[in-house]
């Protein structure tokens, strides 16, 4: 069974699922192959427009009961194939067991997991109370609007009856594995910043220059104060603090005209701990200070997405910790520093877990020469099945 694993993992790895302009329905060819490999039902459902969402079902003793859903996304972010040390979508393996492929740590390591998890269970003729369906979505990579956000409202997803989710984590450079139980709040916008035009030579007023010098002081400083928060306190991890990044900056003619504007472009994510109307209030205040007329255009404004709770009232969460520690499993709890489809559903009250069962491996997702240990990723197999006994027994 290690190998056939092996083989389905690599096979899925080398479906090009790469931005922009991304082909799925070599992946809807995969996925239908492997569910008929389970003797499963496969359902395909499109939201949008060559965005298939592919549901493989394993149905419970129970099937009344809230289900279990095992969700990973299909798509990869691109890659700079001349910095690999392989061709990153041969899935090769090289002398120590490591997989080198784009996606092999993020994330499509963990669908084949989930696959291959129910595979041994119903080898062992292992029985589940609910029902477990694994989920395989698009446009993760890209904010997720035509795969889990559109999909979360469909009549279809209603009748799974989600009572629990898992979805992806991030690997662990050391042997204690992350676990995630919220993430941070997606803010992205334009700063609009109109100003008087002119000739190069001379000394105008109320120049868009002077307005960008100003905002990105202001969002400099910030960003140096949380850097030092994180690096002062060891308790803290990057989901803990707010990122500011400048991404982007546009405008302007040619060297000796005043531009009439400049756009600067801003990435933040914001921890659970900030009120996010007061964030606004201090981005609005900076654009005033600034100077006249500056204004913001949002890009992505996401509301604040509740928590998972980790505490006896969840089932779930207490038969996932106690999994892990039969295991002899450590752990740590973090929030999620980027975004994920988990928000979603803990928008709809559904909770939901980040993690991926990777550690003692560099951390790569969106990185040259990503790669996956076959070793790691055979014993993620073995954890699955640990974990979906439990939780999907209770």
């Amino acid at each position: 069974m290690d190998q056939l694993a092996i083989e389905n993992f690599q096979e899925y790895l080398r479906i090009p699922t790469v931005h922009p302009d991304i082909n799925y329905e070599p992946c809807v060819k995969f996925l239908e192959k492997q569910a008929e490999s389970l003797g499963l039902p496969c359902v395909i459902h499109y939201c949008k427009p060559k965005n298939p969402i592919i549901i493989i079902t394993w149905i419970g003793n129970e099937p009344s009961s809230p289900s279990i859903l095992l969700n990973s996304h299909m798509d990869v972010v691109p890659v700079f194939a001349d910095k690999w040390k392989y061709k990153p979508f041969d899935a090769h393996i090289d002398e120590n067991g490591n997989i080198y492929a784009r996606g092999s740590q993020d994330m499509k390591c963990v669908g084949i997991q989930y696959l291959e998890a129910v595979r041994r269970l119903k080898f062992h003729n292992v029985t589940l109370k609910r029902t477990i369906h694994v989920s395989f979505v698009p446009d993760e990579e890209v904010g997720g609007v035509l795969g889990m956000d559109e999909f979360v409202r469909t009549d279809l997803f209603r009748k799974l009856n989600v009572g629990f989710a898992l979805d992806e984590g991030i690997a662990s450079p050391n042997d204690v594995f992350r676990v995630f139980y919220g993430e941070r709040t997606i803010w992205q916008f334009k700063l609009h910043c109109p100003g008087q035009t002119g000739h190069g030579a001379l000394l105008l007023d109320n120049t868009a220059g002077e307005k960008v010098r100003y905002l990105i002081d202001k969002f400099s400083d910030f960003r140096a104060e949380e850097k030092k928060k994180l690096e002062t306190n060891a308790s803290l991890t990057i989901g803990d603090v707010t990122t500011v990044n400048i991404t982007t900056l546009k405008g302007g003619v040619q060297t000796n005209v005043i531009p009439e504007e400049f756009i600067i472009g801003v990435d933040t994510r914001i921890p659970v701990t900030v009120n996010l109307n007061e964030w606004e209030s201090t981005i609005s205040n900076w654009c005033k200070e600034s100077g006249r007329d500056v204004w913001i255009e949002f890009v992505r404004k996401h509301p604040a997405t509740p928590v998972t709770k980790l505490d006896a009232t969840n089932i779930y969460w207490t038969s996932f910790q106690s999994t892990l520690k039969d295991l002899g499993l450590s752990m740590k709890l973090e929030i999620f520093p980027a975004g994920t489809d988990s928000r979603f559903l803990r928008e709809l009250g559904i909770p939901a877990i980040g993690f991926s069962p990777i550690n003692n491996t560099p951390i790569l997702l969106h990185d040259h020469n990503e790669f996956l240990n076959s070793n790691i990723f055979l014993r993620g197999i073995e954890i699955y099945c640990k974990l979906l006994t439990k939780i999907a027994n209770i």
